[in-house]
């Protein structure tokens, strides 16, 4: 079980669904708030009912391992320690070390709760529920018995409680209300106070601000007026206790937005700068106090949900949750820090590039990405199709192919990034899928409507062949590893096999459902191919014949769907693989389909090895086993639907005249299914796009380590010892045995180069896929790339022929070390191009400056 020890490592293909965006201003070391970047290059998005870390100076994604029950709305972390409070839209509110990745506590809310926020000590978080204010004692970093302590509850507002802000020493509360006022709360409260209500606005308060400079607050409501609010003592005239004086409206400001209102607001450390975002999805920053606009920037026609700026002001993080798409602005700059957009609706196809490092995905929105496995962002977005993507190929020449239900097949080259090839049928027709022969010079696709297979010259783009003989759409392709064997898969519940270059076919096989997905085992001499019916039948092509036959209905069963209420068989009969692959050593396949479930099977004996279920969010339909039979009337079984949004002015209405939505409009959850799942080609992770998103799921080699061979002696003092004494070689052997990188880091960095080779041949064979995991987490961050590079060249020279010998055994630590070397070519080239054009530029500069000297001198 420990080869199939995999874990989720990072979401990508969804960056943002809606929430709040927050930066991370802890800081590890010192555990204080940091005003420089250094606190400010964490930022946190809410994915469905996951949150995603985002390093904005790597950059990088990293997605945390817990869940929410349903789809997250609101997120606060503290200042002084890493605490993460979320909730989520059924109210139920979690607890994370984001340092350990555990969940500490759970509770619920019985009101819907409209913000949280950490008090700026950390010692205190307040929860706007409906129409009260909520102040809780923060739990301890250790489990308790009971957790949360109500310290106080605030009440006198007639409409929900949207938004509430700390003054900076955390003994004054401001709440801001759809009732349009803001009122300031004493956070113990003392005899004789009163709280105050801050009145004025015409409508909904969106958020206040407190000052820091001076004794103030600043409110934002949704019709654009901004308000700027003064405390006055009345024995000094001004001051910071805000217990004894009154409140006076100083100045009213509005913001020009025509025909938009304010759904968002955010605002730097001290409120001196505010970030507001409009529902015709134009944000604005303004300076504070006086309210003078300084940038302004529109991220497209839908409806900004959430913007945050960092401590300094210089970052502006922007969501837009219709979209998902989430960009990081550099105001002063005007140049993007971030910029990435999800599939609009869900992604359809996913294929790893030859090397593993990068993967390119198709869209319902017609779009092909291209995204970075090791950091997760996406970086660069193809637009020529005009409908959905249903299939994409990466072919070994670095080619990719996509498939559209527009009739066109389109080939991109992923050095310059372009579309040089359109391929087209005879007749117009929908392609459902897509593939490249090994040499990536013939492109084959299958028809949706003729049901034929379509081959193309990659170089010329003139069709070459049409195959005919399915009598359903073709809906999987396959080229054999080895020669011109193409195998296609349709409805009609057949899998022909093809011999493209004798233009004849070779055989036909007869399955009972149809076929959904098809696979070639790396010798080409077995194909896998999954069916509507829930089975995995393994053929072999040399007799024709079918080896076995998993049933795979009863694995994947589970996750009752609303309309599955009355039998259970009705349940049974949906669930289905749709998408099957092999394991680069052949011996499992990899099966994902309409279900939560994702199952490993061992092809020989047809034994289930592990089941992943990929979400657990009851947000999504068909997650639940079991429906609560309270909510029988109910559309939404056991979860209540989201509560809706406001319709503010500019809302899109049906109805043509109507001044409201269209009540005949119906609503439905997405089903939780996986519609594509793939092995990368080092076998050391594995991909399933989802509902969600793309989810990448790692292989955990951090708790692999050798018991037997640790004694006493082998500590962490005594690997010290060895690296003062010059014992290289040892302190590496020792280091390795107790498996901390923190501690092989050490001994690497304090080797010299000139006894690196020696260091290399005392590695032991048991330690090899350690030292090449090692070497490559260090190449893909360390700024020192030569000196690592000069351990692997060593390591290399010393164990190449063994490594070789061992055959895959190694194989995902080599394919790591070549990702992450060829990453760091790519940066390195980047890096020097910009080099060159600078010193062109200087000696340019300097060639002049000469020649404006030698003029003035001969005059």
């Amino acid at each position: 079980m420990s080869r199939f020890n995999f874990t989720l490592s990072k979401l990508c293909g969804t960056v943002h669904t809606g929430g709040n965006l927050e930066y991370v201003h802890y800081n590890k070391k010192q555990g204080d708030k940091k005003g420089d970047k250094n606190g400010d290059n964490t930022l946190l998005s809410i994915v469905g009912n996951r949150i995603t870390k985002l390093d904005l100076l790597t950059p990088s994604i990293t997605t945390l391992p817990m869940e929410a029950r349903t789809s997250i709305k609101h997120t606060s972390h503290s200042p002084t320690s890493p605490l993460l409070l979320t909730v989520d839209s059924t109210n139920h509110c979690m607890l994370v070390n984001t340092v350990l990745n555990v969940c500490l506590h759970r509770m619920k809310f019985k009101n819907p709760v409209h913000d949280i926020k950490f008090s700026p000590t950390g010692k205190y978080f307040a929860v706007s529920t409906g129409r009260h204010l909520q102040v809780w004692l923060t739990p301890n970093l250790r489990r308790d018995f009971a957790p949360f302590v109500l310290h106080r509850t605030y009440t006198g507002h007639t409409d929900d409680v949207v938004h509430a802000a700390w003054s900076d020493d955390e003994d004054f509360i401001s709440t801001s209300s759809s009732d349009n006022t803001v009122r300031v709360y004493m956070r113990d409260g003392s005899e004789g106070y009163v709280v105050r209500t801050l009145a004025g606005h015409r409508d909904g308060v969106v958020r206040t601000s407190w000052l820091e400079e001076e004794a103030g607050l600043t409110s934002v409501s949704k019709d654009g007026a901004v308000f700027e609010w003064r405390f006055n003592k009345p024995e000094e005239g001004g001051g910071r206790n805000y217990e004894d004086g009154t409140w006076n409206l100083e100045k009213k400001h509005y913001l020009k937005q025509e025909g938009a209102r304010v759904m968002c607001a955010g605002e730097s450390g001290g409120g001196k700068l505010l970030a507001v975002g409009f529902s015709s999805g134009v944000f604005g920053i303004y300076t504070m106090p006086g309210c003078l606009n300084v940038h302004t920037l529109s991220v497209g026609s839908r409806s900004v949900d959430s913007i945050s700026l960092s401590i300094d002001g210089e970052w502006a993080a922007v969501g837009v949750g219709g979209t998902g798409q989430l960009l990081v602005w550099e105001w002063r700059s005007e140049s993007y820090v971030l910029k990435q957009q999800s599939h609009g609706y869900q992604v359809n196809a996913m294929a790893y590039s030859p090397d593993g490092a990068n993967a390119a995905t198709g869209g319902e929105d017609g779009k092909v990405k291209l995204w970075s496995c090791g950091s997760g962002f996406c970086f660069v977005t193809f637009k020529e199709h005009n409908a959905p993507v249903k299939d994409v190929h990466w072919t070994n020449k670095g080619v990719v192919i996509s498939a559209s239900l527009d009739g066109t097949v389109r080939c991109y080259d992923t050095t310059r990034y372009r579309n040089f090839r359109t391929m087209a049928s005879p007749t117009p027709t929908q392609f459902l899928s897509v593939t490249a022969d090994g040499e990536g010079e013939i492109v084959a696709a299958g028809s949706s409507d003729g049901f034929q297979v379509y081959l193309w010259s990659m170089q010329t783009g003139k069709i070459l062949d049409v195959l005919s003989g399915h009598s359903g759409p073709v809906c999987t392709l396959a080229f054999a590893p080895i020669g011109g064997i193409l195998s296609s898969g349709a409805w009609d519940g057949s899998v022909k096999v093809w011999d493209v270059y004798k233009n004849n076919n070779v055989e036909t096989l007869i399955h009972q459902r149809d076929v959904l997905s098809l696979d070639y085992r790396g010798d080409g001499k077995e194909i896998v191919t999954a069916t509507s019916g829930g089975s995995l039948y393994f053929w072999d092509l040399d007799e024709g014949e079918v080896r076995s036959v998993i049933d795979g209905g009863r694995d994947i069963q589970g996750g009752r769907k609303e309309n599955d209420r009355m039998t259970a068989e009705n349940n049974a009969s949906a669930r289905h693989f749709t998408s099957v692959v092999y394991s680069a050593d052949g011996k499992h396949v990899l099966a994902g389909g309409n279900s939560k479930y994702i199952c490993i099977y061992h092809v020989a004996s047809g034994i289930l090895v592990k089941k992943f279920v990929v979400s657990h969010s009851r947000s999504l339909d068909g997650t639940l086993d079991k429906l609560n039979s309270k909510f029988a009337g109910s559309a939404y079984g056991e979860v209540p639907p989201d509560e809706e949004e406001r319709v503010g002015v500019g809302a899109v209405t049906n109805i043509p005249g109507a001044k409201r939505q269209d009540t005949g409009e119906r609503k439905s959850r997405q089903e939780v299914r996986t519609l594509r799942v793939a092995f990368s080609p080092g076998g050391n992770e594995f991909v399933a796009v989802t509902t969600e998103g793309m989810l990448i799921y790692r292989l955990d080699e951090d708790l692999s380590f050798d018991p037997i061979a640790l004694t006493e002696d082998v500590t962490p003092n005594a690997v010290n010892n060895c690296v003062s004494r010059g014992m290289y070689g040892q302190a590496l052997i020792m280091a390795l045995l107790l498996n901390e990188t923190p501690l092989i880091a050490a001994v690497v960095d304090g080797t010299p180069n000139a006894s690196i080779a020696l260091v290399c041949r005392s590695i032991t064979r048991n330690h090899y896929v350690r030292f090449l995991q090692f070497l490559a987490d260090e190449i893909a961050e360390t700024p020192h790339v030569e000196f690592y590079l000069n351990w692997l060249q060593a390591f290399s020279k010393a164990h190449g022929s063994r490594i070789e010998r061992g055959g895959s055994k190694y194989i995902h630590a080599i394919r790591a070390v070549t990702k992450s070397v060829k990453t760091r070519e790519q940066e390195l080239k980047h890096c020097l191009a910009d080099n060159v054009y600078t010193l062109e530029w200087t000696k340019n500069s300097l060639e002049m400056a000469l020649n404006k000297i030698e003029d003035a001198n001969k005059v």
